[in-house]
């Protein structure tokens, strides 16, 4: 079996199994796999099982199976299409869905998905250390919701990574955030985000080579959740497209997404991250002509905004407004 590099990681408190899976975005069955191979330390030392309970602040090294090849398997899954023609497909991403292949992960994700429905492009630079990624211009993360975007030709990703790179798309998330909401009108956070200097898995407002970012938060719905505080269903659209942007932005205005236990803390409600890509508007990679496309809220984002008391907005589904 060949191995990657060692990977360094800073663990949260918890189950081992249960923290590697939130630092690298794995299955806990996989890294349960890991652990058992031989293939994790903790503090230096071998794991010796899964349940492994972490303090916080232990050093992991991790070195992880690289696959045989480049070649990635087509699967059967059911995908949720939104849109489709020759030259890009749409799909309602569901949650625990990872994007594309990666050192660890070879099966179960989108691009595997694709692959057993339509030929994706093939190119340089889609096969490197960030994964086997073909036909992808965009990214959500594993446990995020919603519209996501994938070119079916080389000339179609180009053109539609150059839209989102050129600030061409208006992205619309869904966000219960669930610490202390303080606004009653949107919010604009205009504070750059970096890698975190020590948590290299997270980023955080400032960090290690800091980008600008700019999201506007919209409240729709807002109460008091009986223990001191105010939880809200916010609309949230992201001006620029850094890594983790809406939850740092979210964590840095004092209310992280409900269920995120990276940024926040989990939760017996939700248990994934409240987060989901409602709207996408992108102009196609051909005609030029504006696609409006729409992911309808999960169920479990909605009964989770139900059962903390919350009320849903008459406006929930309606398009918002481009900025």
């Amino acid at each position: 079996m060949t191995l990657s590099d060692p990977l360094s990681l800073i663990a949260t408190a918890g189950r081992l199994d249960t923290v590697l899976a939130e630092l690298t975005g794995v299955s806990r069955s996989q890294v349960a796999g890991w652990v058992e191979g031989g293939q994790v330390q903790v503090g230096g030392v071998q794991a010796s099982k899964p349940s492994l309970k972490l303090r916080g602040g232990e050093t992991l090294i991790v070195q992880v199976p690289l696959p045989p090849s480049a070649h990635v398997e087509p699967e059967n899954i059911p995908l949720d299409v939104l849109y489709e023609d020759e030259h890009l497909i749409a799909i309602n991403k569901p949650p625990g869905m990872i994007t594309h292949p990666a050192p660890g992960v070879f099966s179960g994700t989108l691009v595997n998905a694709l692959l057993g429905r339509v030929t994706l492009p093939e190119q340089e630079g889609f096969d490197g250390p960030d994964g086997f990624r073909p036909g992808i211009v965009h990214r959500l993360d594993k446990d995020t919701s919603g519209v996501i975007v994938v070119a079916k030709s080389v000339a179609a990703h180009a053109r539609l990574a150059a839209a989102f790179k050129d600030r061409e798309t208006r992205k619309t998330y869904l966000a219960i955030a669930a610490g202390t909401w303080k606004a009653a009108e949107p919010v604009y956070a205009d504070v750059p985000i970096g890698r975190h200097p020590v948590q290299r898995q997270r980023m955080t407002v400032g960090g290690a080579l800091p980008r600008e970012a700019q999201t506007l938060f919209t409240p729709l719905a807002a109460h008091p959740d009986g223990h001191g505080r105010t939880l809200a269903l916010v609309r949230a659209q992201p001006r620029t497209g850094r890594t983790h942007q809406i939850r740092v932005h979210l964590v840095h205005l004092g209310s992280p997404i409900l269920g995120d236990a990276v940024y926040g803390r989990a939760s017996e409600i939700m248990p994934r991250h409240a987060l989901h890509a409602h709207f996408l508007s992108i102009p196609h990679p051909v005609t030029g002509e504006l696609l409006s496309l729409h992911a309808p809220v999960p169920d479990d984002l909605l009964e989770a905004w139900v059962t903390l008391g919350g009320e849903l907005p008459g406006e929930l589904e309606a398009a918002p407004s481009l900025y």
